[in-house]
């Protein structure tokens, strides 16, 4: 029986990076499409990415937020009950109430221009369904980082899935309970984390790409802890605080 790191990197480190290698085909016209949205939404018409989770999905919405390399126009979408860091159990029972999506979607100041990205591996619950809901009722477009297969799975609390909701969906294709190791009786190493930072990151260079032919603009946060980066931050700050006041 094979044991210690080099069992598991042959076992899970291989299956995380076939699994990001599906998930990165998987979902390539997805991705380009929601790239489009970005640069017309943000770049050409001055909105914010809304991005909003619950529970461990709440990594999703830290790795979207004014980090290095990625896009300032970014304004997360939260309560502190639903961040497990303040209470495993409450953020649970946060996810699954009524009508919370409703009271937190409301206090962002939402505007038509903006996108709303609903990172939730199940998608079931009613906090991530109601955001989906709500905001299409709005007329603001959604598009959901999800599993289909998770979906599927799980019972159903909100009369309907994060997936159906959305009008683009990224499907991480994480397998149901998200563990993936070991292969044939997975208890551990899960994936929806992974997928979620890598899928997320793929959609930047994507949105790069597109913005750098069009000869336009893309709002990227530098490094503060490198020469010059926070002068570079300064005209984000000024430019985007008054819609993303998390940033103040």
């Amino acid at each position: 029986m094979n044991e210690g790191p080099d069992a598991a990197e042959a076992g899970f480190g291989a299956r995380m990076r076939d699994h990001l290698a599906e998930v990165g085909e998987e979902n390539a016209a997805a991705l380009h499409a929601v790239a489009d949205l970005i640069v017309q939404r943000v770049v050409r018409d001055g909105g914010v990415l809304l991005v909003a989770g619950s529970g461990h999905s709440m990594i999703a919405v830290a790795e979207a937020f004014f980090r290095a390399g990625g896009l300032a126009a970014v304004k997360p979408v939260y309560s502190p009950q639903l961040l497990p860091l303040h209470g495993a159990a409450e953020a649970t029972a946060a996810e699954r109430r009524t009508g919370l999506a409703a009271e937190v979607l409301a206090d962002t100041g939402y505007q038509e221009s903006d996108v709303l990205f609903v990172f939730s591996t199940s998608g079931v619950n009613p906090y991530p369904v109601e955001l989906a809901r709500t905001a299409r009722e709005r007329g603001i477009p959604v598009v959901a980082f999800t599993s289909r297969a998770c979906s599927a799975a799980a019972p159903r609390r909100a009369g309907g899935t994060l997936a159906e909701e959305a009008d683009h969906v990224i499907d991480t294709l994480v397998r149901p309970g998200d563990a993936s190791y070991p292969e044939n009786a997975p208890v551990t190493g899960p994936l929806s984390s992974l997928a979620n930072t890598y899928l997320w990151n793929l959609l930047l260079a994507a949105v790069h790409d597109r913005v750098k032919e069009a000869g336009l603009e893309l709002p990227l946060w530098r490094s503060a802890n490198m020469p010059g980066g926070d002068d570079a931050n300064k005209r984000f700050f000024n430019r985007y605080s008054p819609r993303i006041p998390e940033l103040d």
